[in-house]
């Protein structure tokens, strides 16, 4: 029996969204200059033609990637963190605990902090991003209530996306990785 219009249709948005899924770890794993679309298709299970069908290029699939792994709602709650009434060091509790749960649960949270630091890593001021900036603002106000440890602001925000980053990796490749638990993030930045 043939395939109705939105039989068609969902299978193509299937498709793609296996595609960009699969990408999305692939790129992160490899980085953009050291994936071949050949060794990507075998690595999806499709032929290399099929990703053609949906993307004219790698530039353009890995530009659809980085869209999606812009972390847009992580930054938006940073913000809202930062701008709420309460003490540094509760600010950094609760952010390092929706971290620890994001790496623990959220193999795509993962695919996203790993394409967003390759991202950043490509800019020319890293440390202009939401990410570094909202959280340098926590860690000054730490600092002025004698709770985060001193230092530049940016750099201790540097040592604590880093740690984030280098644990999605783990999460991501490797194997018996043991949890991160958020006082060994909050260890980062405590006076």
């Amino acid at each position: 029996m043939p395939k109705t219009e939105e039989q068609c249709k969902k299978m193509r948005e299937d498709m793609k969204s296996k595609i960009l899924q699969m990408s999305s770890l692939y790129f992160a794993k490899n980085g953009f200059g050291d994936t071949k679309i050949g060794d990507l298709a075998k690595h999806i299970g499709i032929a290399q033609g099929t990703i053609y069908l949906y993307f004219k290029s790698k530039e353009d699939l890995f530009n659809e990637i980085r869209q999606n792994a812009d972390n847009s709602e992580e930054k938006k709650k940073l913000k809202i963190l930062t701008k709420l009434p309460l003490p540094a060091k509760t600010k950094i509790d609760k952010l390092s605990k929706e971290m620890c749960k994001l790496l623990e649960n959220d193999e795509e949270f993962c695919v996203k902090i790993t394409l967003l630091t390759q991202i950043l890593l490509e800019k020319e001021d890293m440390y202009s991003d939401d990410l570094y900036k909202e959280l340098a603002k926590i860690i000054k106000q730490g600092q002025k209530e004698g709770s985060v440890v001193k230092g530049d602001a940016l750099y201790l925000a540097d040592l604590y996306w880093g740690n984030v980053y280098l644990y999605a990796l783990k999460r991501l490749f490797g194997t018996n990785v043991k949890s991160l638990k958020k006082e060994t993030l909050n260890r980062l930045l405590e006076a």
